[in-house]
């Protein structure tokens, strides 16, 4: 039995501003969130919705995952990255060559985020979140089929992506050279178990997997922290 990812977690100073943004950018509704907290709930088949948490701590370094949007025609490219600057977006440059076609924004908060070019085949049918593109090793990708039951849909070069059997975006992984690591990751996954499964019994098969508990000071709660293989945090909630 393997858990399902429930969301995508962003760190924020502001969440309520930070989740307006990307309800904006996106489209999705928002709503409560019992930790304080606000949440985005997809209108797409994404599979997943989006939580914004608070917190203190500065955001230090590139984040090692992004949103890659997608487009339909170099105008409905255009129109996103002219919808996100009016939201609050901003160019940045991280190294990307001018030859290339997306546009690489930050979010109010910093976070970094590509609108893709028109015609990109690899993302085609995957949506408007068109993936999760993540820093990270083949053997992290082969640990995240594992954990989520997804298929590799790529698996070349050390790169490799998985994809949920009933669509939406894909995740995607760069393969080496990794980025450092700088402090708790800024975005995380939360996955749960099935509401007949069983958190225990869930952590210790993501063990087997190469994952392990940590502690990042979170004290005593009903979720269990964990961390991948290249040690990017991700939480496991109880079934639901």
């Amino acid at each position: 039995m393997t858990c399902h990812l429930v969301a995508l977690c962003f760190d924020a100073h502001d969440p309520i501003r930070l989740a307006r943004f990307w309800a904006g950018v996106l489209g999705w509704e928002t709503a409560a969130d019992h930790q304080d907290g606000i949440a985005l709930l997809p209108n797409d088949d994404t599979g997943f919705h989006i939580r914004f948490l608070p917190t203190q701590e500065r955001k230090v370094g590139q984040n090692h995952m992004h949103f890659d949007l997608t487009s339909t025609s170099l105008e409905d490219q255009q129109q996103t990255v002219a919808r996100s600057l009016g939201l609050g977006a901003r160019h940045i440059d991280i190294g990307q060559r001018p030859e290339e076609g997306h546009v690489v924004l930050a979010d109010p908060e910093g976070n970094e985020f590509c609108v893709i070019e028109p015609d990109n085949g690899f993302l085609a049918d995957c949506g408007f979140v068109g993936a999760l593109a993540c820093d990270g090793s083949q053997k992290v990708g082969y640990f995240w089929s594992e954990a989520l039951g997804w298929p590799l849909v790529w698996d070349q070069e050390q790169e490799t992506a998985i994809r949920s059997p009933s669509g939406g975006p894909k995740i995607t992984w760069g393969g080496p050279p990794l980025m450092p690591k700088t402090g708790k990751s800024r975005l995380h996954f939360d996955l749960a178990p099935p509401a007949d499964g069983d958190q225990q019994a869930e952590v210790d098969r993501l063990v087997s997997l190469g994952a392990k508990p940590i502690d990042i000071g979170q004290g005593e709660v009903d979720w269990v922290v964990m961390a991948d293989p290249d040690g990017r945090e991700f939480c496991v909630l109880t079934p639901r």
